[in-house]
Order: C-alpha cells, then sequence, then structure tokens
C-alpha cells in the first residue's frame, strides 16, 4: 500500500478516501470535459469540497508485420 498527503493509493488500483466516509452531500456536479479531463465535483454541507478529474489514457498497440497472400504474419508486437 502507498501513501500520498490525503488519501491511500492501494495496490488494487482504487484510491481510498475514509475522509468522506458519513459526510452530508449538498451537490453533485459534473463539468463537461474541457481536454483535461471530466471532473466531478462533491460539495458537503459542512463547507468541504471533494473533487476528482476523469481522463481517458490514450493505448498505443502497433506490429511489424510481413504482408503478401493470406493472413499477415505478425514479426513483432509493442505496446506503450
Amino acid at each position: 500500500m502507498l501513501w500520498n498527503w490525503r488519501y491511500r493509493i492501494m495496490q488494487d488500483n482504487y484510491i481510498e478516501c475514509s475522509e468522506l466516509a458519513g459526510k452530508t452531500i449538498q451537490a453533485l456536479r459534473i463539468h463537461k470535459d474541457t481536454g483535461d479531463g471530466t471532473n466531478v465535483q462533491i460539495n458537503f454541507s459542512d463547507g468541504t469540497t471533494f473533487s476528482c478529474c476523469l481522463t481517458i489514457r490514450p493505448n498505443v498497440e502497433a506490429s511489424l508485420y510481413e504482408g503478401g497472400v493470406g493472413t499477415p504474419k505478425v514479426l513483432q508486437k509493442y505496446e506503450v
């Protein structure tokens, strides 16, 4: 388990924000993606706000292949 200044980053690929448990939501806003990602903002009745940005990571897959008649023969696959 890795620790950060405000929350725990778990090795199971999720973030646990235990400070939010039991808080009462006053408003929830989802802001349109402006290129940086979609922002989710939760305002709590105690005056605090939680903000989370959702982004999509590009996935690049490439291959070197030998063409010709029939199915191409894949010589090497690459991933980033």
